[in-house]
């Protein structure tokens, strides 16, 4: 209970914050009309108002539960306006881009521990890689495969995968590079070869550092699908739930959406940690 009270207490915060900014943000509005009407308007009058717009400059946040509310459960989930049937497009092309991202980021950081050339050449470039904003690449990626008749799910995973391999690449080679001095003396006087050593220390001692990353690689790995659907002018995905609110001036629409994949990556993440206690506990790694 001691640990619920605080939580509640900044989310109840939070929302008091949010009211107060939509009444003040969407007041104006309900002045110029009550203003071309030749009438004036109290603020008794206006907070009901700026709570019920149906085109509000904020959303208040009972206005985005309702949106929330009516696009997972108010549709069919192979309806075009469920958020269900759009929150799996956007999964699907995440899960594709964070298993190829994963796989080149773990794949990386084995060659860069055990090869000082890679160490030397790859990991300057896959830093490189981060300074281009996405938004940049995005559009670049898209199009480049569309010439090729690529379209779909494939242009959205492989920006999904550029921002997702990163994390585990600079978490995998801390996690590998972790055990000590002394462990790795004991291997060699074991006699121990590379191979063993990578099987039984090296990747073992690295899994926290993988967990960890993963569960940021992931959240980014969704980041970089809803990107993607944003310059292609999709039709399908959370991102283009955000394009075609933004086209037609539905904010509400726009905040049910970023709820909905604010959710979706909390859920992940969530399966992630699970995974890893499960993991690390059978390993002996964790209580």
């Amino acid at each position: 209970m001691r640990h619920v009270v605080p939580v509640l207490t900044v989310l109840g915060v939070i929302v008091a914050i949010w009211y107060a900014a939509a009444i003040g943000m969407n007041a104006r509005w309900e002045r110029d009309q009550a203003a071309r009407a030749g009438e004036t308007i109290t603020w008794a009058e206006i907070v009901p108002r700026t709570m019920s717009q149906e085109r509000p400059i904020l959303p208040a946040p009972h206005q985005v539960g309702a949106g929330l509310w009516d696009g997972i459960a108010g549709q069919a989930v192979t309806s075009r306006r469920s958020l269900v049937w759009h929150g799996w497009v956007t999964l699907s092309a995440t899960l594709a881009g964070f298993g190829v991202g994963t796989a080149a980021g773990m794949l990386l950081a084995v060659g860069i521990v055990h090869s000082r050339v890679m160490d030397q050449s790859v990991m300057p470039w896959a830093v490189a890689s981060q300074t281009v904003p996405i938004l940049a690449i995005a559009p670049m990626v898209i199009v480049v495969l569309a010439s090729l008749g690529v379209k779909g799910l494939l242009p959205k995973a492989v920006i999904s995968a550029w921002l997702s391999f990163f994390p585990v690449l600079v978490g995998m080679v801390a996690g590998l590079r972790s055990p000590d001095g002394m462990q790795l003396d004991l291997m060699r006087s074991w006699n121990a070869s590379p191979s063993h050593v990578f099987w039984r220390l090296r990747l073992p001692s690295s899994l926290p550092w993988l967990f960890a990353s993963l569960k940021v690689a992931i959240a980014a790995a969704l980041v970089g699908t809803i990107v993607g659907e944003l310059p292609a002018g999709a039709t399908q995905g959370l991102g283009a739930r955000l394009l075609s609110g933004s086209y037609y001036g539905q904010t509400v629409q726009i905040w049910a959406a970023l709820f909905t994949a604010a959710i979706l990556a909390a859920a992940l993440v969530m399966l992630l940690g699970a995974v890893e206690r499960l993991t690390l506990r059978r390993m002996g790694l964790a209580r």
